[in-house]
């Protein structure tokens, strides 16, 4: 196993170089088990803890390993654990918000290339979960493939293939059957060596299924969905990064039944803007700049949806992502400046404590 085929690029030796002369060595976290790490590296896969110096370091928990990272490993003997001495930058990262009412980021993969946002077809299927997705997956620095499962179930299929056209705009988007291994072959340009893929989507859309098809073998437990609504169970329960036999690597991830959004506070607006481009685009006709949709003469949105060129659950699908980014927003800034009063106060305590070590001499 090679570094190029775990997906090493020009990138991350450039980050890594000033650890090489210190005999460093890199890894590739494929599994994050609480404390301890399953990472990939060229001698073999092994088992990797934090040192405690780059515990002390962490300041957040995106600043922790995530499944996909190239790690830095300090230098050991071959019988003791490896241990990770540090984290290189990442090329992408998908974040939601972790659950709860803390404002804290959760990784969920990282450097990705391409993420499959896999929907099924059947009574799961759910427009405004796919914009939402789209979002996070622009903001994510990879691209978003999106992945119609359960084909063979579907008796409307070009007419809901049109609908999702309809909101993502440039985006690719591949019909299949995990199922019954029908048009798997239009995932191939997707699985090059060295290339790295996240499948993510809600429960029951069919993830581990498409796993266990890519990877040629049972490897992912799989269940049946609900009859009556097509909801699906937790069956993948952790991050795992798999070697497929065609080179690629497959991040698959739990489903996710809720997606809170977490995007970088000076990109809040752009990524809206790149997913729902239709609406900004008619925004920018109205007559008046600062038209607020509602019953301003000349507006082109209310146009639009008189005229059913733009529906009224899509127009609701964006005036409330907006709303949840503002108020993401402003509990960003209050959590930034309550860390920063936790810092500074924690300073002032050290400096206290020196000086008063230094008056008892």
């Amino acid at each position: 196993m090679t570094l190029a085929n775990l997906g090493w690029s020009d990138t991350f030796a450039c980050s890594f170089a000033p650890y090489v002369e210190q005999g460093y060595r890199v890894g590739r976290v494929a599994v994050v088990h609480r404390s301890q790490y399953h990472l990939y590296t060229e001698q073999g896969d092994t088992t990797a803890t934090l040192t405690g110096r780059f515990r002390h370091q962490i300041q957040n928990s995106s600043d922790f390993p995530a499944v996909g990272d190239w790690v830095v490993l300090h230098p050991q003997s071959p019988t003791d654990p490896a241990l990770i001495e540090a984290v290189l930058p990442r090329k992408s990262q998908f974040l939601r918000q972790a659950a709860g009412n803390r404002t804290d980021v959760q990784v969920v993969a990282a450097n990705v290339d391409t993420l499959l946002l896999v929907s099924g077809l059947d009574l799961d299927f759910n427009l405004r979960r796919i914009e939402r997705y789209l979002v996070m997956a622009w903001e994510s620095g990879a691209s978003p493939v999106i992945v119609l499962n359960k084909a063979d179930i579907c008796e409307d299929l070009d007419h809901k293939r049109r609908l999702v056209e309809d909101i993502a705009f440039g985006v690719p988007i591949i019909t299949l059957s995990a199922l019954q291994h029908n048009n798997l072959e239009a995932l191939k340009p997707y699985l090059k060596v060295g290339q790295t893929l996240a499948l993510l989507g809600s429960s029951g859309v069919g993830k581990s299924t498409l796993t266990n098809q890519l990877m040629g073998s049972n490897l992912q437990a799989t269940q049946a969905i609900r009859a009556d609504d097509s909801k699906g169970r937790h069956t993948t329960t952790s991050r795992t990064m798999l070697r497929l036999p065609t080179g690629a690597l497959l991040i698959d991830t739990p489903g996710m039944r809720e997606l809170q959004l977490w995007l970088a506070e000076d990109s809040l607006d752009n990524r809206v803007d790149e997913t729902f481009a239709d609406v900004e685009a008619l925004a920018q006709q109205c007559r008046f700049r600062d038209c607020q949709h509602q019953s301003e003469p000349g507006c082109a949105i209310q146009a639009a949806l008189a005229s059913g060129d733009l529906s009224k659950k899509r127009l609701r699908s964006y005036h409330k992502l907006l709303k949840e980014q503002a108020h993401l927003h402003r509990r960003q800034h209050q959590q930034a400046q309550q860390n920063s009063k936790a810092r500074w106060k924690s300073r002032t305590q050290t400096i206290r404590q020196f000086k008063k070590s230094q008056g008892d001499r």
